[in-house]
């Protein structure tokens, strides 16, 4: 390329490119640095022209195309995901807003529920206690009527009042069983360490005394303790062990037990007859209110003492269940909130 000018060599797009800094460079003695692209190849250049001596001066150029290529690519790649997540932020935005919304409505429902709730909870309280005067008299005319006029009424008279009063007697008992229900819901839980052991022996005490000649084997584990509300946990136990009694009465010899399971899964409690039973087809209504699963004139009752077992476990924060067979007992099993269950 001796005796060749530069021109020649590189090409007119080059030099048109170059030769105003490195006449800059020759007139200033001082350095540059600059980038060039030449639109004929597609590439970018990072150039240098310093001054050799006064007559000559270098440039030093290094292709940087892949650089660029890169650099814009993160370039591109970066207003992609500004722009995913600006559409995040929206979406997430849109989410907190139905979040939002979903709990105020949540808020008002719970309020509606707790309002109709309490509405119906003074009903049945005040229709319970209203219900009791009248039925009252009804009990106390015909117990009257027997006493003064069994002889002008006749054996069939006397049978029709007898029949009457022990209606009344069970409508006041439902009545009872009625405004009990109603209390469990609206008193205050006062929450403490119960021994239930300790309650279900005194239980278990007052049920034999009532009929102390009847063979029953009470198998009452110790130290069954759990933070509850001691009163509730009264009723729930009184309703247990007594349906436990009631549906042993028919066995000549009966055992009836409380304790915890813990190999059930659950970490329950448990109280356990070998009585009457039930068909486990039936288990779905084994909690409802009123809900019989035997007859009447078998064992006597009126339904609502699981269903009261179940809103005092349930307000405690536990969960209740029954398993049973005809004949073969049953067991009913309960959790409370402080139990981890697994």
């Amino acid at each position: 390329m001796l005796g060749r000018r530069a021109r020649e060599v590189f090409g007119a797009e080059v030099m048109s490119i170059y030769l105003p800094t490195c006449r800059e460079v020759v007139a200033t003695g001082l350095p540059q640095h600059f980038e060039t692209h030449f639109p004929a190849n597609g590439r970018h250049y990072l150039s240098a022209v310093f001054l050799l001596d006064p007559e000559h001066y270098v440039n030093i150029s290094v292709d940087i195309t892949e650089r660029k290529l890169a650099v814009a690519q993160l370039e591109r790649r970066n207003a992609e995901l500004q722009q995913e997540i600006q559409v995040r932020q929206g979406m997430e935005a849109k989410v907190r807003r139905l979040n939002a919304q979903l709990e105020e409505r949540v808020r008002e429902r719970t309020a509606e529920l707790e309002a109709a709730n309490r509405e119906l909870e003074a009903f049945s309280y005040s229709v319970s206690h209203d219900l009791r005067a009248p039925l009252r008299v009804i009990g106390g005319f015909s117990r009257a009527l027997l006493e003064d006029g069994a002889e002008a009424l006749g054996a069939a008279g006397c049978a029709h009042l007898d029949r009457v009063c022990a209606a009344a007697r069970r409508m006041e008992q439902l009545i009872d069983d009625l405004l009990q229900l109603s209390l469990v819901t609206r008193c205050e839980l006062r929450r403490e360490e119960v021994d239930l052991s300790r309650l279900a022996r005194d239980i278990a005490q007052k049920l034999q005394e009532t009929e102390p000649g009847r063979p029953v084997e009470w198998c009452i584990a110790g130290g069954l303790r759990a933070p509850a509300d001691a009163r509730l946990m009264q009723v729930a136990l009184e309703n247990l062990l007594g349906n436990a009694w009631k549906f042993t009465a028919r066995h000549p010899q009966a055992r009836i037990e409380l304790g915890r399971a813990e190999g059930a899964g659950r970490g329950a409690f448990f109280v356990r007859d070998d009585g009457a039973g039930f068909d486990m087809a039936q288990a779905g209504k084994l909690f409802n209110t009123f809900q019989r699963l035997h007859r009447q004139e078998d064992f006597a009752g009126t339904g609502i003492g699981l269903a009261l077992v179940q809103r005092i476990i349930r307000r405690l924060g536990g969960e209740v269940w029954g398993e049973g067979a005809v004949e073969q007992g049953a067991t009913i099993y309960f959790t409370l909130a402080a139990q981890t269950k697994t």
